[in-house]
């Protein structure tokens, strides 16, 4: 059913937001250039709403992929109650389809909340006889109203707060030069946001119903925060109530708003402040405010991906100060470069913006340089700083009248340092340092504008690089599997490269392209642990099996002569046999205890041939048959084999004067005499009692359990992750996989404290590679701190 309606009621609730095209990268605020803010003026207004556009597309761009786990709960909820309506199966593959195209709908909501942004700064007005009629799919026209409800229940929730919002946004629409526009980020514009994102989907009624139920909530969760902090930002910038009231006054009112449209219109230039009346600058503090004065430096310098804790916040703290102390020793030991650098005359700091617009411009170069250090032939940390100020040469900054500010500084080292730690405590290969070298740049301008990267365990950068480095440890392209995922990999790190702008959802639309491939390889890793764990455990009880059978033999055997056909029968069949009854009857005494007894009474059989007391051998040797039958089979041998072996055997003890011995049993094969030659090397050799080993550390590796991971050290000294997959319950040895399932060692306790005593294991290793290089750099940091 079609309705017809007038696309100037659309758009007064659903402005139509142009999807392509759009921009959604924000400039950060660099310390060193605060706004341009003078005393008595507020901020630049395009600065200041660059710094709004930024808090609203990070603090919201993720509520997408927040719904549909909400919405799947609703649905099973409804299904075990038995509520759900007849489409439930309808609406559970809609839902599949929509979390496979999670990533598009997250990139498409954060230009729809950007995009509102734009057209906030380029509005012009258009009359109503201008307007085309349009017709609306009856589906689409409920899920506007659908979504028209939650704006008003959002609008009346938020009322007090919007007010002012809408008041200081007046104020900041004066200096722009533009007319008066609805909130760019107000309750009915972040609806159509999402009716817009979601406009070429097909949800169902019932999916379309909650969505924008869990929508409602999930906005409910952000909303106050952001806008307490949006309305605070406006005002510490100088555009607060009262400014409003009086660039309301000097608006020129004399068009309809009827309905709105973006145009291009002349705007001033970025760091220039704006005219502004002198009464209004004089009255720019509204009581209850706080002062206008220099209120753009009460913003924040550095834009974070997430509000940091204070416990985050003083880690970071710590790792500066241990970053400065690292430094400051670094420059104490070149003290003849530090003197000529003293009488050298002072230079300017390079601002932020600056460093980001250079290293910007070298993002798309060669990364030869940072790959060549990265394999060792130089210090990371300065091949980055060579590398910049190479860049700002080419940009007219020069660098003997330029040099990083200690914020830069810090950045780049900490990236360096990171980068560096990776390639050192993981198996990366030749073919991944080139992948890691194109990734600097772009990490350094990720810990220009966001050092929550080093703190914060979900930081899209973060989870990037984790998933990069999961995909190429250990792997050598050996197979399909192998090279498909460098193959990702290597795209996501170009994709970094071409896409990076200082906007996040490049990284989390390159980590969850990637982690979807890692997913199926975890998978096949799980399977592949699985059965390294069952091909141990087997090893494991054929071992123990032997080991009984060859204790079973001795004790048999004793110190009694016997022939050699009862010998060669007791050392081959019998012992055979015995090794398959423990393996396939395992506790089950009563039967190990009779195919035990079958050996005991064969020498006391040949006992009795010895003693030539033929009756009683004959009895006891037609008592012995079926045993003895039995075994023969268990040794794989057919009916008439088996009879032909027992003839031989009833033969030789027929012969009284036959000669008789004590024989020497040569012992069974190796647990792993069986294994290819790159099998058995993953075994360590040597027995646990004569292993000079610390008992303190062989007490802790006694307490390594199954999810474990260390850091092993093989003989060329690559380092690379092993997990703990399995410990035996019969030797108590532990099996030890890399990422991918493999097999990597299988060791007792004691064995692991010798390799821990030769530096050749880690334990209490993080699990991801951002957490495990961290934890180096800060072992690194302390440890040359210390040595000051």
């Amino acid at each position: 059913m079609l309705t017809l309606c007038c696309d100037l009621c659309r758009k007064a609730t659903f402005p139509v937001l142009p999807v392509r095209g759009t921009d959604v990268s924000t400039p950060s605020l660099g310390a060193n250039d605060p706004l341009n803010a003078v005393a008595g003026a507020p901020a630049d207004p395009q600065r200041v709403l660059e710094e709004i556009k930024r808090l609203s597309v990070e603090q919201l761009g993720g509520v997408p992929g927040l719904l549909f786990r909400g919405v799947e709960q609703a649905l099973n909820a409804a299904a075990q109650d038995d509520t759900a309506q007849p489409g439930n199966f309808e609406d559970l593959s809609a839902l599949r389809q929509l979390r496979q195209q999670n990533a598009s709908l997250m990139m498409r909501f954060r230009q729809q909340v950007a995009q509102g942004f734009d057209d906030f700064r380029g509005l012009r007005v258009r009359r109503r006889g201008d307007l085309p009629l349009g017709l609306v799919d009856h589906e689409h026209l409920d899920f506007h109203l659908a979504g028209q409800r939650v704006g008003e229940q959002l609008a009346q929730r938020y009322s007090r707060p919007l007010e002012m919002m809408q008041a200081r946004l007046r104020s900041l629409t004066g200096a722009l030069g533009v007319a008066e526009s609805g909130n760019p980020i107000g309750p009915e514009r972040l609806v159509a946001a999402l009716v817009e994102t979601f406009r070429e989907t097909e949800p169902t009624a019932e999916i379309r119903i909650l969505l924008f139920q869990q929508y409602e909530q999930e906005l409910a969760r952000v909303l106050g925060d952001l806008y307490g902090r949006i309305n605070s930002l406006l005002a510490s910038a100088g555009y607060d109530v009262t400014a409003a009231t009086r660039a309301k006054q000097r608006q020129d009112t004399s068009f309809v708003l009827d309905t709105v449209e973006p145009v291009p219109h002349p705007r001033a230039p970025v760091g220039a402040p704006p005219a502004r009346d002198p009464a209004a600058a004089a009255d720019a503090t509204a009581p209850g405010e706080g002062p206008a004065l220099d209120g753009a430096r009460t913003m924040q310098p550095r834009p974070s991906h997430a509000q940091v804790s204070p416990g985050l916040a003083a880690e970071l703290s710590e790792l500066h100060s241990l970053l400065h102390a690292w430094r400051e020793g670094s420059q104490q030991r070149a003290q003849p470069a530090r003197a000529q650098q003293d009488v050298s005359p002072p230079r300017r700091e390079l601002r932020v913006e600056e460093v980001l617009s250079v290293a910007s411009m070298l993002q798309p170069e060669p990364p030869d340089a940072f790959a060549r250090a990265l394999a060792g032939s130089g210090r990371l940390g300065d091949t980055i700083r060579d590398h910049l100020s190479d860049g700002a040469r080419r940009l007219g900054l020069s660098p003997d009248q330029t040099r990083f500010s200690a914020q830069e500084e810090d950045a780049i080292d900490l990236v360096a340092l990171l980068f560096d730690s990776l390639f050192r405590t993981h198996s990366l290969q030749d073919r991944a340092r080139r992948l890691y070298a194109r990734l600097v740049l772009p990490y350094v301008k990720v810990a220009l504008t966001d050092e929550s990267v080093f703190v914060a365990g979900e930081h899209p950068a973060r989870k990037l690089l984790d998933a990069i480095t999961e995909a190429c440890e250990g792997n050598v392209a050996a197979t399909p599997h192998e090279r498909e995922l460098l193959d990702r990999a290597a795209a996501a790190s170009q994709r970094i490269v071409a896409e990076y702008n200082e906007d996040m959802a490049v990284f989390e639309l390159a980590h969850a392209e990637l982690d979807a491939l890692l997913s199926q390889q975890r998978r096949r890793g799980e399977l592949q642990e699985q059965r390294a764990v069952k091909a141990t455990m087997g090893r494991e009880r054929l071992g123990c099996a032997r080991s009984t059978a060859d204790g079973a033999l001795q004790q048999t055997l004793g110190e009694a002569p016997v022939t050699d056909a009862v010998a060669e029968f007791l050392s081959m069949s019998w012992r055979h046999h015995v090794v398959q009854t423990v393996l396939r009857e395992g506790d089950d005494n009563e039967r190990r205890n009779e195919v035990l007894g079958l050996g005991e009474a064969l020498v006391e059989v040949d006992g009795l041939a010895g003693a030539n007391r033929g009756c009683e051998l004959a009895d006891r040797l037609l008592e012995l048959e079926p045993a003895i039958m039995q075994c023969l089979a268990g040794s794989g041998l057919d009916e008439s084999a088996a009879r032909q072996s027992l003839a031989t055997l009833v033969h030789a003890l027929a012969t009284p004067d036959r000669a008789r011995h004590k024989p020497a049993p040569a012992p069974l094969a190796a647990d792993n005499e069986n294994d290819g030659a790159d099998d058995r090397r993953l075994w360590l050799a040597g027995g646990t009692d004569t292993t000079g080993h610390d008992e303190a550390l062989a007490a802790r590796m006694r307490k390594l359990a199954p999810g474990e991971w260390l850091r092993l050290t093989d003989t060329n000294g690559e380092v690379s992750a092993a997990k703990v997959a399995w410990v035996s319950p019969l030797t108590s040895r532990f099996l030890l996989v890399n990422r991918r399932g493999v097999r990597v060692l299988v060791a007792s306790a004691e064995e692991l404290a010798l390799l821990a005593s030769a530096g050749r294991v880690q334990v209490g290793t993080e699990r991801t590679a951002f957490d495990e290089a961290m934890r180096q750099v800060r072992q690194r940091l302390d440890k040359a701190v210390g040595q000051r």
